[in-house]
This record gives C-alpha cells, sequence and structure tokens, in this order.
C-alpha cells in the first residue's frame, strides 16, 4: 500500500516538473503539499527534470514607409464688414443706363412731337419710355455677347418710338420701326464684320 502511494506522489511531482518547464508562470504558483513514505529498500526512484531557457527575443523592425494620413484642411469663416462708398448708380448701372436712357428719349420725343405737332408732353413721354428701352438693351450682358442684334434691337426701338411720337397711325409706327431696324443692322454689320 505504502509502495503505491509513493508511486502515485512520484508521478504527480514528475508531472508537475514537465508542467513547470512547459509553463513557467504557473510553476511559479505550484506548490507541492502532503507526505510521502520513503522506502530505499524497495525502490530506487530519483527524478530528474530539465528545464529549457530561451533567450528573449529580439524585436524585428520594419523599416517599410508608414502611411501618413492626409492633412485636413480647416476652413474658418469670418465675417467682414466693408463700407461701400459707391454711388447708388455705380452700385446698379442698369439703372443708371436706363435713366441716361429715359432722359435722351424725352428730349428726343418732345422734339419730335413739337416738330409734327402731336404734342410736346405726349413725345416726351413716349421718348423717355423708349429711350429707358434702349437703356437697358444696351446695357445688357447678353446683348453684349451679341452687338450686331444688340444694334438691331437698338434701332428698332428708336425707330418705332421716334414714329410712335411723330404719327398717331399703326403703320407709320410699323414703317419707322422697320426703316430703324434696317439703319441698326448696317450699324452692327459695319462696325463688327471686318
Amino acid at each position: 500500500m505504502k509502495r503505491q502511494t509513493f508511486k502515485g506522489v512520484i508521478a504527480s511531482a514528475s508531472c508537475l516538473l514537465s508542467l513547470q518547464a512547459a509553463v513557467p508562470a504557473i510553476a511559479q504558483t505550484t506548490m507541492l503539499m502532503g507526505s510521502a513514505t520513503h522506502n530505499t529498500a524497495a525502490t530506487k526512484a530519483t527524478t530528474t527534470s530539465s528545464v529549457r531557457l530561451t533567450p528573449p527575443q529580439t524585436p524585428r523592425y520594419d523599416y517599410r514607409p508608414v502611411a501618413q494620413p492626409a492633412p485636413r484642411t480647416v476652413y474658418q469663416t469670418r465675417t467682414v464688414y466693408v463700407k461701400d462708398n459707391r454711388t447708388y448708380f455705380q452700385r446698379h448701372p442698369k439703372v443708371k443706363a436706363a435713366t441716361i436712357g429715359a432722359g435722351v428719349g424725352a428730349g428726343a420725343g418732345a422734339l419730335t412731337g413739337l416738330v409734327t405737332g402731336r404734342g410736346v408732353l405726349r413725345g416726351g413721354a413716349i421718348g423717355a419710355g423708349t429711350g429707358a428701352g434702349v437703356g437697358l438693351v444696351r446695357s445688357s450682358t447678353t446683348m453684349k455677347r451679341h452687338p450686331i442684334i444688340r444694334d438691331v434691337a437698338t434701332g428698332t426701338l428708336v425707330g418705332g418710338g421716334l414714329g410712335w411720337a411723330g404719327s398717331r397711325r399703326r403703320g407709320t409706327i410699323a414703317k419707322t420701326a422697320g426703316v430703324g431696324a434696317a439703319l441698326g443692322l448696317g450699324v452692327g454689320l459695319f462696325k463688327h464684320l471686318q
């Protein structure tokens, strides 16, 4: 019976020693407890354990370039108050062109109404409206890209306005508008087709 107990103790001790070699962290916290009787006459039991120590491994370095994140662009908003020293007509060029056209047209219409006997006030009012339209056509950015069409539109408005201020007949207004369009086309072709 004692012999079986001793063999069991030796087996558990050798198991613990092999476990200690395999896992050093567990071997440091394991403690053998109990008692065993030993009879040297019966058996000679010797246990040897070999522990293999491994040197610490040196770290391996990777010399490849590391991808850097793209820099972020930070936008900041600032409110800046600027005093606008321009006049009203400098800030509104179309209003300026229409006002100048209305003034010139009122003068031309009043003169036409006086010469034809159709009324100075009536001729001035028709001339002011026609002149404002001519000023808007001349200052239009779309019409500046098409100069020949701009000249034809200007001639049509001027001819129609003069015919309306000088006569009450619709046929005369249409004829003078046609003559104005033809003159505008001639001027536009002469100026822009070289």
